[in-house]
């Protein structure tokens, strides 16, 4: 028997690096086990990002009847504070701890400002729709609660992943970084899955107080996940000895990344790209309920169908990269998959077709795959070995930069099209479908505008060669 246990690990042990998304990625200084539990913090990151961008959206417009331009705008806050991921791990770098850490104390007020976030939001919520609070009382309370709420939620989690992709980068070889920022990309995907469904399940008999537990459990999750996967990860005792970091600051950091024009191009690429990915997060899910009469909990599900196709996206542009394939080409095959997925929900109402919603649903997340990954390998490439953690943090601003605007702008450009009677279905229909014309318009622009990327690429292999 011991002999046969052996013989399955040694084939365990062949097969997951050939098999498993980044399992490769594991080395003798982080073993996948360990790397795995640090990568509990994106799994909480994902299941923070499924509530705001797939559940709470959904609920907000179609159950608590909030103006879909008011839920776009609150769903924006998070991303207000985006652009300071970059500066974020600019001080985590250079952070002098008298407990010898660098990386958890930043993680550890992350963690709270995004608990405290899921703690007030359900309460938040429903004053804004007018079930918590006396009629007579002013619109601005519920409004302020819930966008400080999700403000709190937003800067929570852009710390925290920020953070934990920074002490994965500590943690991991030189040569090995790529590959584990991958597999923590990969597990914000598990975790997007997985808490797509378990809410989907959770909210099958919708009722306002199943909302505030699902909430308020989805709060304690978080500190959970974020202990375990802090737990004995990054090493103490080095906060007396201070580090000569150089003369130069942030600003003059970012100049020095930015030098060239190639890298400015790329974020532009990148920001261009994620607009046309993001402006379809907000009304995903009530395009679903309001358009195709689907229930909350298949309209959360969809969530878990453009995370699943992202998660294929993710695995396929890696193995096609880790071969030396040009990842602004990749990114560009994400842009050309999105138009036919954005044209398939387009048509979907047209034939009532739930089947054919979700088969653009995951061609769409499929793209949005292959571009993030894409546009996240090219941006490590461009990267100096000692400019890393900025490059990786300018590369998460702009993309949440991006999403953010684009939340916003199509629930707006949605509530436009639409006109005043928001009850008629065939005008709601046409707001709907404005909005991902849009998009394609948005994809095609990108696809130009890497179109310089590639032939730089492409020339400077000709002089390698």
């Amino acid at each position: 028997m011991n002999r046969v246990s052996q013989k399955a690990m040694r084939t365990w042990v062949e097969l997951g690096p050939r098999f498993l998304p980044f399992a490769d990625a594991a080395t003798p200084e982080l073993p996948l086990g360990r790397l795995l539990r640090l990568s509990l913090i994106q799994v909480s990151v994902g299941m923070s990002l499924v509530l705001l961008v797939g559940t709470l959206n959904r609920v907000m417009i179609v159950e608590l009847g909030v103006p879909a331009s008011l839920v776009a705008t609150m769903l924006s806050l998070p991303l207000l504070f985006a652009p300071l991921r970059a500066l974020i791990g600019f001080r985590s770098d250079r952070h002098q701890s008298i407990l010898g850490w660098k990386r958890v104390p930043f993680i550890f007020y992350g963690t709270m400002v995004q608990f405290g976030g899921l703690a007030i939001m359900p309460f938040a919520l429903l004053v804004l729709s007018g079930a918590g609070h006396s009629a007579n009382a002013p619109a601005w309370i519920g409004q302020g609660a819930a966008g400080l709420a999700f403000l709190l939620v937003g800067a929570g989690v852009h710390t925290t992943q920020t953070i934990g992709l920074a002490l994965a980068t500590d943690l991991a070889p030189p040569d090995a970084r790529p590959k584990v920022v991958g597999l923590m990309y990969v597990m914000l995907l598990f975790g997007t899955i997985a808490s797509a469904l378990i809410f989907g399940a959770l909210l099958v008999d919708f009722t306002p107080g199943r909302l505030i537990q699902v909430i308020q459990g989805s709060a304690v999750a978080v500190i959970c996940l974020n202990a375990i996967a802090l737990w004995k990860q990054e090493a103490r005792g080095r906060s007396n000895q201070i580090e000569d970091f150089g003369p130069s600051t942030f600003k003059e950091t970012c100049a020095q990344y930015l030098e060239g024009g190639q890298t400015s191009r790329s974020l532009i690429a990148l920001g261009l790209g994620t607009i046309a990915f993001s402006m379809q997060d907000v009304l995903l899910e009530p395009y679903g309920g309001a358009i195709l009469d689907l229930s909350v909990a298949q309209t959360t599900k969809l969530t878990a169908t453009l995370a699943l196709g992202g998660l294929i996206g993710f695995g396929h542009a890696s193995r096609v990269l880790s071969r030396g394939f040009d990842p602004f080409r990749m990114a560009c095959y994400g842009a050309f998959a999105g138009i036919p997925g954005f044209a398939a929900i387009v048509l979907s109402s047209t034939v009532s077709s739930p089947i054919l919603f979700s088969i653009g649903v995951a061609v769409i997340g499929f793209g949005a795959g292959l571009f993030s990954h894409g546009t996240l390998t090219a941006t490590m490439n461009l990267a100096p070995r000692d400019k890393t953690g900025l490059a990786l943090g300018a590369w998460g601003a702009v993309q949440a930069v991006a999403a953010g605007f684009a939340v916003a702008l199509g629930g707006i450009i949605k509530d436009l099209a639409t006109g005043v009677d928001a009850n008629d279905k065939l005008a709601s229909a046409y707001g709907f479908h404005f909005v991902y014309t849009i998009e394609i318009a948005l994809l095609v622009a990108t696809i130009f505008a890497m179109i310089p990327l590639l032939r730089n690429n492409s020339a400077a292999a000709d002089i390698q060669a």
